[in-house]
């Protein structure tokens, strides 16, 4: 299964690419529901990116392996870890989304997105909101959407306060669908695998070492051969093991670079390198930068 990126959710509604624009506008963007200037049919695929819907009307919802239907205003959290689609029923409803890659969080925050129910693994994605919950939030994505158009130096930092305060709302409702099962054993290994995986952060103290670190190391975890678990993994989310395993790395290098203090010495070894210059070759590979430029911007 293909798995769409930020620059081909540019392409299909707006037949435009994402290069050239101001570089946080490929972490995050808000939009009305009916924005776009080139539609293409909606594919049932995995992102790359986290979605937050805001939808007026009657939908079904197609995640992973269950559909379901949503009537009223329900707010949707889509995990890029499971594939996703939404088709009207009857005539389309408005409402707002907002787009953004884990690394608009994890490079200012000190936790991770999937610490949170609707994006943990297994979560579930639809809540439905009375009339008084919907205006609020309502009125938040309208304030996402005038900040988003200002000059504001630090319109992104409000744009990430507006995401948790919308994320905070939804965790104080009950989700709206009340059954959601794995099930297939593919699901199930890569749900523990992710766990596993993000079990190990944040790490906070210079004591503290990655101990899991490689495909080998998570399959004798799982008691599973390490062939069986990258089928597994990659079955289940399109992406390798190592791939789910270096994306982590990075993302936790990048706020230990940038919420710390400790010298690249100290970050090479909490995150399980055995010489800092393995880590900074590392670093420069999945980034174009070394991690003391990284720091320094």
């Amino acid at each position: 299964m293909d798995i769409e990126t930020f620059e081909d959710f540019y392409r299909n509604k707006f037949n435009i690419t994402a290069t050239g624009v101001k570089p946080d506008l490929g972490q995050f963007n808000v939009f009305p529901m009916n924005c776009a200037t080139h539609k293409k049919p909606i594919r049932y695929s995995r992102k790359d990116y986290y979605k937050i819907s805001f939808l007026h009307g009657h939908y079904a919802i197609h995640y992973a392996d269950k559909s379901f239907e949503v009537q009223g205003t329900t707010l949707l959290f889509f995990n890029p870890q499971v594939p996703y689609t939404f088709e009207s029923i009857g005539e389309r409803g408005d409402g707002y989304f907002c787009i953004f890659k884990t690394s608009f969080f994890s490079e200012y925050l000190r936790g991770n997105l999937r610490d949170f129910p609707m994006y943990a693994p297994g979560g579930k994605p639809a809540y439905t909101l009375d009339e008084a919950v919907a205006q609020e939030i309502g009125a938040v994505f309208e304030r996402m959407l005038d900040n988003m158009q200002s000059d504001y130096r630090f319109k992104y930092d409000l744009m990430r306060n507006y995401v948790m305060e919308i994320m905070h709302y939804a965790l104080k409702m009950q989700p709206a669908e009340s059954r959601y099962d794995y099930i297939d054993a593919n699901t199930r290994i890569t749900t523990v695998f992710i766990e596993l995986l993000e079990r190990q952060f944040p790490i906070e103290s210079i004591e503290q070492h990655l101990i899991l670190r490689s495909a080998k190391d998570f399959a004798a975890e799982l008691n599973v051969h390490v062939n069986h678990l990258n089928r597994a993994v990659k079955h289940s989310t399109g992406r390798t093991t190592t791939h789910h395993i270096t994306d982590r790395l990075v993302s936790e290098a990048k706020a230990l670079l940038k919420h710390t203090d400790w010298n690249i010495a100290e970050v090479s070894y909490s995150l399980g390198f055995e010489e800092p210059a393995h880590f900074s070759n590392f670093f420069k590979k999945q980034t174009g930068l070394t991690p003391g430029i990284f720091r320094s911007n």
